[in-house]
């Protein structure tokens, strides 16, 4: 009841129209026990006692009790559905804004088709509990009391049969509500490893042709497809099997009331009139109790629906304690006994990480896959929060400054080079940075050796990238990755395997353009190959999450410790 209090305060949130989307509701629903009552006058004066006097004013009156139905039904109708897609827009809106401020960890443990889901099916389901659902609920209950009410009015006797069969239908409709909720929520789950298996083919489509993977991912995409293929049949047996056991209980009242009129010993007999208006009510009551039987379907996978999203809308945002602004920093840096471990359950990735960078230094990190490097260039924007120690920006805690500040002092690179599928120039000149004139976007573009080949495109800067950029080539879209950080020109520069996907020449040329955007600047770097950071002022060599040696490229050689192993393995593979 709580998580479908709040999925009506979203339709609440339009109170006037749906004011008058209710009352028309109610009108509609009213028309349907007016309509029979006037067929008790209209076959008594006109066919029974033969007086058609008063059948052209009976005319008029069923003529006026139709066009109000249609009239009302279209305005409750139309009102319904726009409340329901503002509904649906809001919620998205409110869903995406929080994925945007939810922390890094989120995304690492959640998969990106299920987060995709909630956005575009789990919404809709939401909308229907909160918006189609009370339509049904006051449309056909207002016109299932009031045509119980113009029964018990025609004749008490024949209407008591519905006192009879109202527990039965109560423990069908609490049995079923429960099995509804269970489906809904395994319907939800599905579809969004129906979106997750999808979007990994999509994205992974070379490896796919090139290794032969039809097979597999079409299995994969069959057992996520079957699931909730079968989920869904399992609901609509539900629902199928449910509402004629509800219309059966009403057609066992329906047949009593037949016995009961046709009885010859009744001391009362029931007039025609009253007869066929009776079982008028009862034809037009057949529809409404049907729809009612719908409303529960609909509610429960609103509610398992709406379960799942306000977990997320309840979840924690990435926090952002800070309290401190920062306008341009000078760029130094402290790590002090730095710590860190994904989940407390985990192994420590981080131990004791200490060391020092003036402003204007190169620091390079080196060392085996899985070594910590990239962990702990992602603590300094605080992608991640250190589990101990703490990391000191010109002699502040990083903490203690507010996030957009902290993060306007850092332009990164990484070896996973992120794209949208937008022109270059709006690719180059991203985010905040969008008000960047043209001529500090090609100085951008030409430090980073990017604005060559974007000449050579047709559309120049306009031209578009493509998904994820895949319209350029690797170095070229590397080489936008670059342009972007150099045109944030802020105080720190992290640069993340930034040359992997280079060739050879293009390295050469970006890495002159990078020791030369490095001089006014700190710059971390991560790096594979060791050419590229000889020259840098430390370096440091991680291994287990430990810096296990430090110093310039000349002394390490010298020690003939870890660097100089991994200097000679690369030079004798080279």
């Amino acid at each position: 009841m709580q998580i479908y209090k709040r999925l009506l305060g979203y339709s609440l949130a339009h109170k006037s129209q749906l004011i008058v989307a209710i009352l028309m509701m109610i009108v509609t629903a009213l028309t349907q026990p007016a309509f029979a009552a006037l067929m008790r006058p209209l076959t008594d004066e006109a066919f029974v006692q033969s007086d058609m006097a008063g059948a052209p004013r009976i005319a008029g009156l069923i003529f006026l009790v139709l066009l109000l139905n249609g009239v009302a039904s279209f305005f409750s109708g139309t009102l319904m559905s726009r409340i329901g897609w503002s509904v649906i827009s809001r919620l998205r809106g409110e869903l995406f804004s929080k994925y945007l401020n939810m922390p890094t960890g989120f995304f690492d443990s959640a998969s990106s088709g299920k987060l995709i889901s909630s956005i575009t099916y789990n919404t809709e389901q939401v909308a229907e509990a909160a918006t189609n659902s009370i339509t049904l609920l006051i449309r056909d209950g207002v016109a299932v009391l009031g045509l119980l009410a113009m029964m018990f009015y025609l004749d008490y006797r024949m209407a008591m049969g519905f006192l009879i069969v109202a527990p039965v239908v109560t423990l069908i409709v609490t049995y079923v509500t429960r099995r509804f909720r269970k489906i809904s929520s395994r319907i939800q789950n599905s579809m969004g490893d129906v979106a997750h298996v999808t979007e990994e083919m999509v994205n992974a489509h070379r490896v796919v042709k090139i290794f032969g993977g039809h097979d597999y991912e079409e299995n994969q995409f069959k057992k996520a497809n079957n699931f909730n293929r079968a989920q869904n049949i399992k609901l609509i047996v539900t629902k199928s099997a449910s509402t004629p056991i509800v219309q059966l209980c009403v057609a066992l009242v329906l047949v009593g009331a037949i016995l009961f009129a046709s009885s010859k010993n009744l001391a009362e007999p029931v007039t025609a009139g009253t007869f066929v208006a009776f079982m008028t009510c009862m034809l037009l009551l057949m529809p409404s109790i049907k729809g009612l039987t719908e409303i529960n379907p609909r509610i429960q996978k609103g509610i398992a629906a709406g379960e799942k999203i306000f977990l997320v809308i309840d979840d924690d945002n990435e926090v952002d304690d800070g309290h401190l602004s920062m306008e341009r920093s000078d760029g130094n840096l402290v790590f002090e006994n730095v710590g860190f471990r994904y989940s407390p359950d985990d192994k420590e990735v981080l131990k004791d990480i200490s060391f020092e960078v003036n402003a204007g230094q190169t620091i390079a990190f080196v060392g085996f896959s899985g070594s910590g490097k990239s962990t702990l260039v992602n603590l300094l924007p605080r992608l991640y929060n250190p589990g101990s120690g703490r990391i000191l920006l010109d002699g502040i805690a990083i903490d203690e400054l507010k996030l957009k500040d902290l993060r306007a002092q850092i332009a990164y690179v990484g070896q996973e080079v992120t794209l949208f599928n937008d022109s270059i120039k709006n690719n180059i000149a991203y985010g905040e940075l969008a008000d960047a004139s043209d001529e500090e976007i090609i100085a951008a573009a030409k430090a980073a050796n990017a604005w060559e080949f974007i000449q050579e495109l047709p559309d120049g800067l306009l031209t578009m990238t493509g998904e994820k950029g895949m319209l350029l080539s690797g170095g070229q879209r590397q080489r936008l990755a670059i342009a972007r950080a150099l045109l944030k020109n802020a105080p720190i520069l992290i640069l993340d395997e930034a040359t992997a996907s280079l060739d050879t020449n293009s390295e050469r040329l970006i890495q002159t353009a990078i020791e030369n955007a490095s001089r006014d600047r700190t710059t971390l770097v991560i790096a594979h190959r060791l050419s590229t950071i000889e020259n840098a002022d430390m370096i440091l060599v991680m291994e287990d999450g430990e810096i296990v040696e430090r110093g310039k490229h000349a002394e390490l050689l010298a020690s003939n410790g870890r660097y100089s192993s991994l200097h000679a393995m690369q030079f004798s593979a080279e």
